[in-house]
Protein backbone atom coordinates (compact mmCIF):
# COMPACT_ATOMS: atom_id res chain seq x y z
CA UNK A 1 0.00 0.00 0.00
CA UNK A 2 2.80 2.34 0.63
CA UNK A 3 6.43 2.85 -0.61
CA UNK A 4 9.36 4.13 0.99
CA UNK A 5 9.25 7.38 -0.70
CA UNK A 6 5.46 8.33 -0.19
CA UNK A 7 4.73 6.35 2.73
CA UNK A 8 1.51 7.81 2.26
CA UNK A 9 0.36 6.39 -1.30
CA UNK A 10 -3.05 4.97 -1.47
CA UNK A 11 -4.12 6.84 2.04
CA UNK A 12 -6.99 9.66 1.36
CA UNK A 13 -7.11 12.71 3.74
CA UNK A 14 -9.08 14.88 5.14
CA UNK A 15 -8.22 18.42 6.48
CA UNK A 16 -10.72 20.93 7.88
CA UNK A 17 -9.80 24.68 7.69
CA UNK A 18 -7.30 23.93 5.08
CA UNK A 19 -7.57 26.99 3.14
CA UNK A 20 -4.60 28.43 5.25
CA UNK A 21 -2.39 28.71 8.04
CA UNK A 22 -1.92 25.17 9.93
CA UNK A 23 -4.61 23.62 7.50
CA UNK A 24 -2.84 24.44 4.53
CA UNK A 25 1.07 23.29 5.99
CA UNK A 26 -1.21 20.05 7.06
CA UNK A 27 -2.31 19.48 3.63
CA UNK A 28 1.09 20.19 1.90
CA UNK A 29 2.77 17.72 4.63
CA UNK A 30 0.39 14.93 3.61
CA UNK A 31 0.27 15.56 -0.01
CA UNK A 32 4.29 15.44 -0.18
CA UNK A 33 4.05 12.10 1.38
CA UNK A 34 1.85 10.89 -1.11
CA UNK A 35 -1.70 11.17 0.49
CA UNK A 36 -4.66 12.23 -1.71
CA UNK A 37 -5.77 15.09 0.00
CA UNK A 38 -9.06 16.16 0.33
CA UNK A 39 -9.20 20.21 1.49
CA UNK A 40 -11.91 21.79 3.40
CA UNK A 41 -13.01 25.36 4.02
CA UNK A 42 -15.77 27.52 4.06
CA UNK A 43 -13.38 29.96 1.84
CA UNK A 44 -14.11 28.18 -1.31
CA UNK A 45 -11.53 29.99 -3.27
CA UNK A 46 -8.90 28.82 -0.68
CA UNK A 47 -9.89 25.64 -0.80
CA UNK A 48 -9.87 24.99 -4.32
CA UNK A 49 -6.12 26.95 -4.79
CA UNK A 50 -4.84 24.51 -2.01
CA UNK A 51 -5.97 21.63 -3.47
CA UNK A 52 -4.97 22.81 -6.72
CA UNK A 53 -1.20 23.43 -4.70
CA UNK A 54 -1.44 19.74 -3.57
CA UNK A 55 -2.99 17.86 -6.04
CA UNK A 56 -5.73 16.76 -4.35
CA UNK A 57 -9.54 17.99 -4.32
CA UNK A 58 -12.06 20.63 -2.65
CA UNK A 59 -14.70 20.40 -0.16
CA UNK A 60 -15.80 23.80 -0.48
CA UNK A 61 -18.00 23.70 3.06
CA UNK A 62 -19.36 25.75 5.79
CA UNK A 63 -19.54 22.74 8.71
CA UNK A 64 -21.24 25.66 10.46
CA UNK A 65 -24.55 25.14 8.37
CA UNK A 66 -26.73 21.77 9.91
CA UNK A 67 -27.41 21.14 6.01
CA UNK A 68 -23.81 20.00 5.45
CA UNK A 69 -23.74 18.17 8.43
CA UNK A 70 -26.46 15.65 7.76
CA UNK A 71 -25.47 12.32 8.08
CA UNK A 72 -25.97 11.32 4.08
CA UNK A 73 -23.95 14.35 3.38
CA UNK A 74 -21.36 13.40 5.70
CA UNK A 75 -21.33 9.72 5.10
CA UNK A 76 -20.39 10.73 1.42
CA UNK A 77 -17.75 12.84 1.55
CA UNK A 78 -15.78 10.52 4.64
CA UNK A 79 -16.68 7.42 3.05
CA UNK A 80 -13.47 6.56 1.90
CA UNK A 81 -11.13 8.98 4.21
CA UNK A 82 -8.40 7.12 5.93
CA UNK A 83 -6.94 10.09 7.81
CA UNK A 84 -8.79 12.70 9.60
CA UNK A 85 -7.03 16.17 10.59
CA UNK A 86 -9.80 17.95 12.50
CA UNK A 87 -8.10 21.60 12.61
CA UNK A 88 -10.98 24.24 11.98
CA UNK A 89 -11.44 26.53 14.18
CA UNK A 90 -12.33 29.96 15.31
CA UNK A 91 -11.47 32.79 18.22
CA UNK A 92 -13.25 35.06 20.53
CA UNK A 93 -11.98 36.92 23.67
CA UNK A 94 -13.94 38.15 25.81
CA UNK A 95 -14.69 38.08 29.43
CA UNK A 96 -16.81 35.76 30.74
CA UNK A 97 -19.50 37.91 32.03
CA UNK A 98 -19.54 39.85 28.66
CA UNK A 99 -19.12 36.56 26.65
CA UNK A 100 -22.20 36.42 23.86
CA UNK A 101 -24.15 33.08 24.75
CA UNK A 102 -24.16 32.62 20.58
CA UNK A 103 -20.75 32.74 19.95
CA UNK A 104 -19.85 30.54 22.58
CA UNK A 105 -22.50 27.72 21.16
CA UNK A 106 -21.12 28.62 17.89
CA UNK A 107 -17.45 27.92 19.04
CA UNK A 108 -18.22 24.76 20.59
CA UNK A 109 -20.42 23.82 17.67
CA UNK A 110 -17.13 24.00 14.73
CA UNK A 111 -14.51 22.92 17.25
CA UNK A 112 -16.35 20.29 19.43
CA UNK A 113 -19.63 18.74 17.79
CA UNK A 114 -18.27 18.90 14.29
CA UNK A 115 -15.09 17.11 14.92
CA UNK A 116 -17.16 14.02 16.88
CA UNK A 117 -19.49 14.18 13.83
CA UNK A 118 -16.92 13.65 11.20
CA UNK A 119 -15.33 11.21 13.05
CA UNK A 120 -18.35 8.97 13.64
CA UNK A 121 -18.93 9.43 9.77
CA UNK A 122 -15.39 8.23 8.76
CA UNK A 123 -15.22 5.05 11.45
CA UNK A 124 -17.01 2.95 9.31
CA UNK A 125 -14.52 2.55 6.48
CA UNK A 126 -11.66 2.82 8.89
CA UNK A 127 -12.98 0.01 10.64
CA UNK A 128 -13.83 -1.91 7.48
CA UNK A 129 -10.38 -1.59 6.02
CA UNK A 130 -8.94 -1.66 9.33
CA UNK A 131 -6.64 1.28 9.29
CA UNK A 132 -7.15 4.92 10.43
CA UNK A 133 -5.60 8.39 11.71
CA UNK A 134 -7.69 10.77 13.58
CA UNK A 135 -5.53 13.61 14.39
CA UNK A 136 -7.12 16.43 16.39
CA UNK A 137 -5.53 20.20 16.01
CA UNK A 138 -6.26 20.44 19.96
CA UNK A 139 -3.89 23.82 21.18
CA UNK A 140 -2.05 23.86 24.68
CA UNK A 141 -5.53 25.33 25.47
CA UNK A 142 -6.98 22.12 25.42
CA UNK A 143 -4.60 21.48 28.61
CA UNK A 144 -4.26 24.55 30.16
CA UNK A 145 -6.52 27.77 30.32
CA UNK A 146 -6.40 31.72 30.23
CA UNK A 147 -8.67 34.06 30.86
CA UNK A 148 -10.75 35.46 28.09
CA UNK A 149 -11.37 32.60 26.23
CA UNK A 150 -13.73 30.77 27.76
CA UNK A 151 -15.26 29.10 24.91
CA UNK A 152 -11.78 28.36 23.01
CA UNK A 153 -10.78 26.68 26.31
CA UNK A 154 -13.65 24.74 26.81
CA UNK A 155 -13.80 23.47 22.89
CA UNK A 156 -10.26 22.33 23.26
CA UNK A 157 -10.75 20.54 26.35
CA UNK A 158 -13.50 18.79 25.21
CA UNK A 159 -11.41 18.10 22.11
CA UNK A 160 -9.30 16.07 24.39
CA UNK A 161 -12.03 14.28 25.56
CA UNK A 162 -13.23 13.14 22.48
CA UNK A 163 -10.20 12.41 21.17
CA UNK A 164 -9.21 9.84 23.89
CA UNK A 165 -12.35 8.07 23.50
CA UNK A 166 -12.01 7.59 20.04
CA UNK A 167 -8.41 5.84 20.72
CA UNK A 168 -10.10 3.27 23.15
CA UNK A 169 -13.03 2.78 20.38
CA UNK A 170 -10.86 1.98 17.45
CA UNK A 171 -7.60 0.84 19.15
CA UNK A 172 -9.27 -2.99 18.37
CA UNK A 173 -9.63 -1.41 14.38
CA UNK A 174 -6.73 -0.57 13.91
CA UNK A 175 -7.75 3.46 14.34
CA UNK A 176 -5.96 5.65 16.44
CA UNK A 177 -6.82 8.94 17.65
CA UNK A 178 -4.41 11.64 18.75
CA UNK A 179 -4.11 15.42 19.66
CA UNK A 180 -1.66 17.85 18.76
CA UNK A 181 -1.41 20.53 20.99
CA UNK A 182 0.59 23.76 19.78
CA UNK A 183 0.99 26.97 21.54
CA UNK A 184 0.47 30.01 19.67
CA UNK A 185 1.29 29.46 15.81
CA UNK A 186 2.31 32.01 13.21
CA UNK A 187 -1.38 31.75 11.54
CA UNK A 188 -4.02 34.82 10.62
CA UNK A 189 -6.43 33.26 13.92
CA UNK A 190 -3.05 34.08 16.50
CA UNK A 191 -2.73 37.44 14.36
CA UNK A 192 -6.13 38.66 14.40
CA UNK A 193 -6.24 38.35 18.39
CA UNK A 194 -3.84 40.74 19.02
CA UNK A 195 -5.83 43.83 19.24
CA UNK A 196 -8.46 41.79 21.51
CA UNK A 197 -5.93 40.72 23.89
CA UNK A 198 -4.62 44.40 23.95
CA UNK A 199 -8.43 45.46 24.76
CA UNK A 200 -8.99 42.78 27.44
CA UNK A 201 -5.76 43.11 28.99
CA UNK A 202 -5.54 46.83 28.90
CA UNK A 203 -2.01 46.93 27.14
CA UNK A 204 -0.63 48.06 24.31
CA UNK A 205 -0.94 45.83 20.69
CA UNK A 206 2.63 45.37 20.25
CA UNK A 207 3.17 44.37 23.84
CA UNK A 208 0.83 41.52 23.28
CA UNK A 209 3.10 39.32 21.93
CA UNK A 210 5.73 39.62 24.95
CA UNK A 211 3.49 40.22 27.79
CA UNK A 212 1.21 37.76 26.74
CA UNK A 213 1.20 35.09 24.09
CA UNK A 214 4.80 34.03 25.25
CA UNK A 215 5.02 34.70 28.52
CA UNK A 216 4.53 31.04 29.58
CA UNK A 217 7.12 29.44 26.79
CA UNK A 218 10.56 28.77 27.66
CA UNK A 219 11.24 29.41 23.56
CA UNK A 220 10.15 33.17 22.66
CA UNK A 221 8.49 32.71 19.11
CA UNK A 222 5.70 31.70 17.62
CA UNK A 223 5.44 28.12 16.34
CA UNK A 224 5.34 27.80 12.58
CA UNK A 225 2.78 25.75 10.75
CA UNK A 226 5.11 23.94 9.70
CA UNK A 227 6.29 22.28 12.60
CA UNK A 228 2.84 21.32 13.43
CA UNK A 229 2.25 19.84 9.97
CA UNK A 230 5.58 18.07 10.43
CA UNK A 231 3.84 16.05 13.66
CA UNK A 232 0.68 15.53 12.19
CA UNK A 233 2.31 13.80 9.60
CA UNK A 234 4.18 11.17 11.68
CA UNK A 235 1.17 10.70 13.28
CA UNK A 236 -0.42 9.72 10.10
CA UNK A 237 1.88 6.96 9.55
CA UNK A 238 2.70 3.50 10.40
CA UNK A 239 5.59 4.46 12.51
CA UNK A 240 3.16 6.12 15.06
CA UNK A 241 0.94 3.08 15.55
CA UNK A 242 1.04 2.12 18.60
CA UNK A 243 0.84 5.84 19.66
CA UNK A 244 -3.26 6.34 20.04
CA UNK A 245 -4.70 8.64 22.91
CA UNK A 246 -1.86 10.72 23.41
CA UNK A 247 -1.38 14.79 23.45
CA UNK A 248 1.42 15.96 22.00
CA UNK A 249 2.48 19.22 23.19
CA UNK A 250 4.62 21.53 20.71
CA UNK A 251 4.40 24.62 23.20
CA UNK A 252 8.11 25.98 23.75
CA UNK A 253 8.14 24.87 27.24
CA UNK A 254 4.47 25.93 28.22
CA UNK A 255 2.70 23.24 29.57
CA UNK A 256 6.18 21.82 31.26
CA UNK A 257 5.20 24.65 34.35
Amino acid sequence: MTSGGEPLSGRRALVTGGAGGIGRAVAQALAARGAHVVVADSDAAGCAAVAEEVGGSAWAVDLLDPAALVDERLAAELADVDILVNNAGIQHVSPIQDFDPPEFRRILTLMLEVPFLLIRAALPHMYTRGFGRIINVSSVHGLRASPYKVAYVTAKHGLEGLSKVTALEGGEHGVTSNCVNPGYVRTPLVERQLADQARVHGIPEAEVLERIMLTESAIKRLVEPAEVASLVAWLASDEASMVTGASYTMDGGWSAR
